[in-house]
């Protein structure tokens, strides 16, 4: 099959050039910030909430309650990402990006400012559940529109290379919402962290805000999404044209997407498990404070390449690979846990979600992008990418309810959900076609064909 050249150039935007990079380095730096947002609430949730914001008296209700307020930010990712994807396929990518970044910088710099259960009682926690679906609202549609705005700028053949940078971010987001919880664990006294110092990094999201829309008001649109709405092929509700145009796919993404269960299990179970009193493990907040630090310093380092493999071998195998090979681990990484071996539980954790998950991490973001059409396709990445992780999201709860403090069969319980779940997800890889060759334009269509692969390689040859 031969390409017809200037179409494919008017759908994927230009050749490597100072756009692309600066769609990449915009996605990059915007995800970083508004992740940071989400992953400080995640680490105050396992070690400072349960304390703060909830009665005293039962510690395992109150670290389920704590954990449960994370989950909820979850529950309102598919309205945000109903609300917000369709806005980003009716208004323009840049739009919702700026958009879904001023209501997260917004609801976080409000965590910091919450009463405690102390001073008010219940509503604190009601308060917390509040602002924490605004959260959930907004990072809806970062990902999804980030991404979409890097594939649509990518020359073909580059797409996974240049998408992985937004998940590139996002695991900088998470080193830097560890590392700023860091300093404060390990300079302050255990009471004035969890007193004041906590409230810290909340307060710096003002500065998240005003960073991330400087850079995003200054992001070109994409010339697909153009070339779209100069067409007039913009439907009025994406959300019904998505369902009945890829239904199957939507299915797909969304089981794929449970392959995210690696991460809450080492970042969020895995630290109260390793943290809290009632387990029994004794490991210090500041060394755990650790683990995604090092951990997403390996990912920083791999996922450029993983997601360039993507281009050369397909995203279909890097996926199926990354969710059986992270997922397995588990029952290695808690079982390190349980016996407070903090050297191996740091190895390990680098292994499972700092290397092998990140297989997975690099790859979806393109191939979620390329499962759907140009005009539906904020609405489908965004649905499928936040029903997944309403699904996981609770699965922290779940795991402190299965497997209670003082349960001796944590690693074998929560090992064996873990992999079962990353098992679902590697089939639903498996059963979805390959994207990686076929041109921007035909994404998401009925005719859409594989590129011949040595015509494939010299224009991936001609793209770098």
């Amino acid at each position: 099959m031969k390409i017809d050249a200037s179409r494919q150039r008017s759908s994927t935007g230009p050749r490597p050039s100072s756009t692309t990079r600066k769609a990449a380095a915009s996605g990059w730096i915007g995800s970083a910030l508004e992740y940071y947002d989400w992953f400080i609430y995640a680490q105050a949730a396992a070690l400072v909430f349960p304390g703060v914001f909830f009665p005293a008296g039962n510690p395992t209700v109150a670290l389920i309650a704590s954990l449960g307020t994370y989950a909820v930010g979850y529950v309102a990712r598919p309205i945000g990402a109903f609300v917000l994807g369709q806005w980003g396929d009716k208004h323009g990518r840049k739009n919702v990006l700026v958009l879904a970044m001023l209501m997260m910088g917004a609801s976080t710099f409000a965590v910091a400012l919450l009463p405690t259960y102390s001073q008010v009682g219940l509503l604190a926690p009601v308060l917390l559940v509040a602002v924490r679906l605004i959260q959930g609202f907004a990072v809806a549609g970062e990902l999804s529109g980030a991404s979409a705005m890097i594939v649509e700028h990518a020359p073909f053949g580059r797409r996974g290379f240049y998408a992985s940078f937004a998940l590139q971010g996002t695991q900088a987001g998470q080193i830097i919402a560890a590392a700023v919880f860091l300093p404060l664990s390990a300079v302050l006294s255990n009471e004035a962290f969890k007193s004041w110092g906590w409230r810290i990094p909340f307060l710096l999201s003002a500065l998240v805000v005003f960073a991330g829309y400087m850079i995003r008001r200054r992001v070109e649109e994409t010339p697909i999404f153009t070339e779209e709405k100069a067409h007039q092929d913009i439907p009025k509700m994406p959300i019904v044209r998505v369902l009945r145009e890829s239904g199957l796919d939507v299915v797909r993404a969304i089981c794929m997407t449970l392959v995210n269960v690696v991460g809450v299990t080492v970042a969020v179970f895995g630290a109260a498990y390793a943290t809290q009193p009632g387990y029994g493990v004794g490991m210090s907040t500041t060394v755990y404070l650790w683990i995604p630090v090092l951990a997403n310093v390996v990912a920083l380092a791999l996922i450029p390449l993983f997601g360039d493999l993507s281009d050369r071998f397909g995203r279909r195998p890097l996926m199926i690979f990354g969710s059986l090979s992270s997922g397995v681990l588990a029952y290695a990484y808690l079982y390190a846990v349980s016996q407070n071996n903090v050297l191996l539980t740091i190895v390990l954790s680098i292994i499972m979600w700092g290397t092998l998950y990140q297989v997975w991490n690099a790859t979806f973001a393109s191939f979620f992008q390329e499962l759907f059409p140009a005009r539906t396709r904020v609405t489908g990445f965004a649905i499928s990418q936040n029903i997944g992780l309403v699904i996981t999201a609770f699965l922290p709860s779940i795991f402190a309810a299965i497997a209670p403090p003082g349960s001796a069969d944590v690693p074998i319980i929560i090992g064996s959900i873990c992999f079962g779940i990353c098992v679902i997800g590697a089939v639903a890889a498996w059963s979805a076609r390959e994207t990686y060759r076929i041109p921007l334009n035909q994404l998401g269509t009925a005719n859409a064909t594989p590129v011949a692969r040595e015509e494939y390689r010299q224009l991936r040859s001609g793209a770098r």
